[in-house]
Order: structure tokens, then sequence, then C-alpha cells
């Protein structure tokens, strides 16, 4: 036997994990953003300001993450593609009418506050891009509900509310939706409505989204259980008061559902790791979304309803956990010790 046999042959010796199937941060986050392509290409076609938009969050975003990592003393993790990703999930947030400076500080809430303030990536507890969005709906209401028909032509120039906006006020003021002209789900399916530039084009996230699942990037846990229950609660809602609530299909393919189902709700830091608690999760996604729809004065619950779920994220770790081969349930053990 020569050396070079007995050299394979060796044992090494090494830490877990021993078997990986060679995915890392960078590749994931790069088919992310490969993911959100179409409804990136979907909304400029259809709002002309929204690459002023997108360059604004994505530069101040990257800068941000550069200068926090050399202030703390850290490597910097600009090629982990995860500022990227955060910063076209924070556009996607934002109105096509968002001025550069509200992108500037959505970013800096965003990436600074959200993110690198408690450790950088896989740190937070909270989706970043999703805090960024509440902070500016809360501080500058008027610039976040500014909307604009869409355009596949000329220039942007007509103010125009959300289907779920417009419903609400409708029926508020009628008692009901009789007589308002519905948005047919056809419209809402292509994006040819107004809204923040993540929330018009249903198709082009849903392409997306099936990408994810097939390039399993993302299980099918969290998307299946939000979207299936969202879509439950609606169509009971739906059957029991059908001049007060927007039909499913309509009520699916507008807002912000189909981006946080598959995007933003499937976020690796933000989620559940395990099967039971990711069906959890996403289906408190769907009852919140629906009961903030339905019940709040909000048009919109689907930020809400990601936060308050990510803050269960470490709850439902913990007592959801698949039981190891011959150990005990986390009900069977003292967890005071």
């Amino acid at each position: 036997m020569d050396n070079n046999n007995k050299v394979n042959n060796r044992f090494v010796l090494s830490i877990a994990p021993h078997i990986h199937a060679g995915a890392n941060t960078n590749r994931m986050m790069f088919m992310v953003v490969v993911a959100l392509t179409p409804a990136i290409v979907m909304s400029v076609l259809l709002f002309h300001r929204s690459a002023v938009v997108y360059a604004a969050t994505i530069i101040s975003a990257l800068l941000f993450e550069a200068v926090c990592s050399k202030i703390m003393g850290k490597e910097h993790t600009l090629g982990d593609f995860s500022a990227f990703v955060t910063s076209i999930l924070l556009a996607m947030n934002l109105p096509a009418t968002a001025p550069v400076w509200m992108c500037i500080v959505g970013s800096f809430v965003a990436i600074v506050i959200a993110k690198m303030v408690f450790g950088g990536l896989g740190c937070n507890p909270f989706n970043p891009a999703l805090v960024a969005r509440i902070f500016l709906l809360i501080s500058f209401p008027v610039q976040m509900t500014t909307y604009i028909a869409p355009s596949m032509g000329g220039v942007d120039a007509v103010s125009a509310a959300t289907v779920m906006s417009a419903a609400k006020v409708y029926s508020q003021a009628h008692g009901g939706l009789d007589g308002y002209v519905l948005p047919s789900a056809y419209q809402s399916f292509l994006g040819f409505q107004a809204g923040a530039l993540g929330e018009t084009s249903a198709i082009a996230l849903l392409i997306g989204g099936l990408f994810l699942l097939l390039a399993r990037v993302i299980t099918w846990h969290i998307p299946v259980s939000f979207l299936c229950t969202a879509a439950l609660l609606v169509c009971t809602h739906h059957w029991a008061h059908p001049d007060a609530i927007l039909p499913p299909l309509v009520q699916l393919f507008s807002g912000g559902l189909i981006l946080g189902a598959f995007f933003m709700a499937t976020d690796y830091v933000t989620s559940p790791l395990y099967p039971a608690g990711k069906l959890i999760f996403g289906a408190g996604c769907g009852v919140i979304t629906i009961m903030i729809r339905i019940f709040g004065n909000y048009p919109e619950g689907v930020a809400f309803s990601i936060l308050v779920m990510n803050a269960a994220t470490p709850l439902l770790d913990r007592y959801l956990r698949p039981r190891a081969y011959g150990e005990a349930s986390i009900f069977e053990r003292d967890v005071s010790k």
C-alpha cells in the first residue's frame, strides 16, 4: 500500500456537523434575491419611481452595515447578501412615492437598530425590514400611505388608495360594501392596483415563492399554514357577511399577504426551527392578519402579525423541539433546573 492510500484510509476527526449540504448564508440570501427579481421587475414596470426607492434603500443599508461592522470591530458582512435582502424587502414595504430621506431613515432603523444593535445577523429577534416599516408607518403616516396608481407607460402622477384601505373606508362610511365597485381577482393577481412595491403583483411573488420552495431555501410549513389559515378565516367571514368583507381571492392577492407568507415570515433568524413550530407560527400570522383586516382600524395586518409571532418564536422552539430518541419530552422534564 503506497503512502497516498495510507493517508486516504486514515480516520479524520472533526466536530459536528459531519454531514452538510453545502448551503451557506451567502448562497441562501442570493437565492432569495433571485426569487425577488420577478417582483422587483414588475414593480419597476408598474411604478417608474420605484427604481429610486430601491436604490436609496440598498445603498444606504449597505453603508450602514459597513459602518456598524467597522465600529463594532467585526468583519464586514456585506458579502453574505443579508443587508441586500433586508434593503430590498424594506423597499417592497414602501410606496413608490417614498422620499429618499425616508428610505434612508428606514434603512437606519432596519440595519442599525433592528439588526446590528442586537449583534448582527443571527441575533436579531424581529424581522428588521418589518421593524423599519412599522417605525416609518407610525412616525410618517402620510408619506407611508400616499400611493399612486400603477402605469405601464407615461409618468406616475395619479394618487390612488389601496384596495384594502379604500374598501375599509367605504364600508365604515356606508355600513358595508353594497354599491362598492370591487376590483377583480385578475387585476389583483397581475398587480394593477395601488400599494407598496411588494404588495401589487401576486403572480410575481408566487413565482418567486415557488422558486424558493423548489430550491429548498424555505419549507412549505409557514407559507401554507399562513395562507390556508387566512383563506379559511376570510371565506368564513365572507360567507357570514358578504356585504362587509372583500371576496377571498381579492383578500389573498391584495396587500402584503403573499410577500409576508413567502419572504418575511420565513426568515431563518426570526422564525421557528422545527416543523410543528413553523405550522403554528404561520397559522398565528394568518389569524392575526385577518383579525386586524376585519376588526381593526388599520386595513393591513401582515407586518404586525409577523412581528408578534417573531416574539413567540423562542417559546415555539423550546416547547415544540422534536424529542431525541430516549430523551424525556419538555413536558416530562423539570424545566426549572
